[in-house]
């Protein structure tokens, strides 16, 4: 069983990392393992995605003034952006889904019971995908100060960002907000509807996302009939209400960030991360 200190700390790992472009599920999964918890298992799984609910309403909070300014001032901007988050969301779902058949159907398919969730505790694989984003991040900054400059997000641009979140949900490690974020800046999008659009993003995301690993966590329960459910829901709970305190504070800072053109230091720590990731892997054997 999981300690109340352990959620507190995971919590604020997860709040304070998760609005900011350099994963929190690969620092989560990195303490985890440092505890000695299996981040690839249902109760473990559940309550990251607990903690990204925490986050969902700060994310909420946070951007609400400004979402009712810009997206819900009339039905008809209501409508455009809900049409834009439809289509991304519908992007990422069909590549998530393609992804997820493939990792299990062929990478993983010496496991018995493959679970794309395996990966999740892979360290060089999330030490991987975290160089990746990094190097993304400092080649958007760089490159989308020369890309033409567009007002509004478009079906082109909503597709372009929904396919790259897509490709994170497997990949710990693969910033969400930092690679649509760098895709948009690619395309020439203004970084605060970028800011804006990730996150709403993220909102739509995180239901489906809780009911698949309740789902995965319940399935497993009636298999092994393993330890009560209700503690564990508890607990993820609280840890959902420390990540939502620890998630406003890293949004503030987020945004001065990002506006001040400080995106690259981002990629530069994703890179620093990685290396000192894959280091921990080696020498630990984690």
């Amino acid at each position: 069983m999981i300690s109340f200190f352990q959620i507190l700390l995971l919590a604020l790992i997860q709040g304070l990392c998760e609005l900011l472009p350099v994963s929190s599920s690969a620092h989560v999964i990195v303490a985890e393992k440092l505890m000695g918890l299996d981040p690839s298992s249902p109760q473990m799984t559940l309550l990251l995605v607990m903690l990204h609910t925490g986050t969902m309403f700060a994310v909420i909070v946070y951007f609400w003034k400004g979402w009712k300014q810009n997206y819900f001032s009339s039905k008809k901007t209501s409508w455009l952006f809900a049409q834009q988050l439809l289509i991304a969301t519908l992007c990422t779902g069909f590549l998530g889904l393609v992804l997820k058949v493939i990792i299990e159907k062929y990478f993983l398919r010496h496991l018995p019971h493959a679970e794309v969730e395996h990966l999740f505790s892979n360290l060089p694989l999330i030490a991987t995908s975290l160089g990746i984003v990094g190097l993304l991040m400092i080649y958007a900054e760089a490159r989308g100060k020369k890309s033409p400059q567009v007002l509004e997000i478009t079906t082109s641009s909503s597709c372009w960002i929904g396919l790259v979140q897509g490709f994170c949900l497997p990949f710990r490690g693969f910033s969400r907000s930092g690679s649509t974020i760098s895709t948009g800046l690619l395309l020439g999008l203004p970084k605060q509807k970028l800011e804006e659009f990730s996150f709403a993003l993220a909102v739509v995301l995180t239901p489906p996302i809780i009911l698949k690993e309740l789902a995965r966590l319940l399935h497993q329960h009636a298999v092994t009939a393993g330890e009560p459910l209700l503690p564990l829901l508890l607990q993820s709970c609280a840890g959902m209400v420390f990540s939502f305190i620890a998630g406003l504070v890293a949004l503030k800072w987020l945004s001065q960030w990002l506006e001040k053109g400080c995106w690259r230091f981002f990629g530069f720590y994703c890179l620093l991360a990685a290396g000192v990731i894959f280091m921990m892997s080696k020498m630990l054997f984690l």
